[in-house]
């Protein structure tokens, strides 16, 4: 059920886009066309998939105070290079990045020329960046978990560059006042997507709400234990 949540959360309630506005510089400029946005999400996917759990694994294993004591030997376990997180974070993202971009120009020479520069400024896409950072901030507890989170945050992204692509194409052909075309509109209707998506926060409130009310009850009960255990003692001491 976690991983379940996790995901579901991850895409819809806690959407790179419209939670948090990271990644928008790409979100605004490749969303034009529906192919070149899903080449582009599908592109972050991958990025994100690689980047978050390798980057766990740095945080794990590395970064954090006394991580180097768990495999170095217990010398090692006052150490703390937690500030080295932005670095070593980066180089593993501009990794990943030359990879996905050697894979596409290969095998994908026009979606390579559509997505022109902003292929490689997946790299400073600060999406990508908070992705890692939101992972380790969050204190996500295993590599699956992280590799979870890693998949849905690309997922979420994905999903919310191909919805605006596909009202982009759309509005060409509508009536849109003079003042509002071109980035005008595409934030207010940014803006509306954003409302849309909070209402999927009540997703997870029920079992929240059901978790509560057992715990009330419970403590109740047991007040009523202790208090049906004070009277019996109160009776048993009047009788003596």
């Amino acid at each position: 059920m976690e991983h379940i949540e996790l995901f579901f959360k991850s895409i819809f309630i806690d959407n790179m886009v419209f939670a948090t506005f990271l990644g928008m510089c790409s979100y605004l400029a490749v969303s034009k066309k529906v192919s070149t946005a899903v080449g582009l999400g599908a592109a972050v996917i991958f990025v994100l998939a690689i980047t978050v759990p390798l980057n766990w694994l740095l945080d794990q294993y590395i970064l954090q105070e006394g991580a180097l004591g768990k495999w170095l030997g217990e010398e090692y376990a006052s150490y703390d290079l937690s500030f080295l997180s932005f670095i070593m974070f980066i180089a593993t993202i501009a990794t990943m990045v030359q990879l996905v971009e050697i894979i596409v120009e290969k095998f994908s020479p026009s979606l390579y020329n559509s997505l022109g520069i902003f292929l490689p400024l997946i790299a400073v896409n600060c999406a990508i960046l908070g992705g890692s950072l939101f992972m380790q901030s969050r204190e996500i507890p295993t590599f699956g978990m992280a590799l979870n989170y890693g998949v849905a945050s690309g997922i979420g992204w994905f999903l919310a560059i191909l919805a605006i692509a596909a009202i982009r194409e759309k509005i060409r052909y509508s009536a849109v006042p003079a003042p509002l075309r071109g980035l005008g509109i595409t934030f207010i209707i940014t803006g509306l997507m954003a409302i849309g998506f909070m209402s999927f926060g009540g997703m997870l409130t029920g079992g929240e709400e059901e978790k509560k009310e057992e715990t009330q009850t419970a403590v109740i009960e047991n007040e009523k234990e202790v208090s049906s255990e004070e009277l019996a003692d109160n009776t048993i001491k009047a009788i003596d």
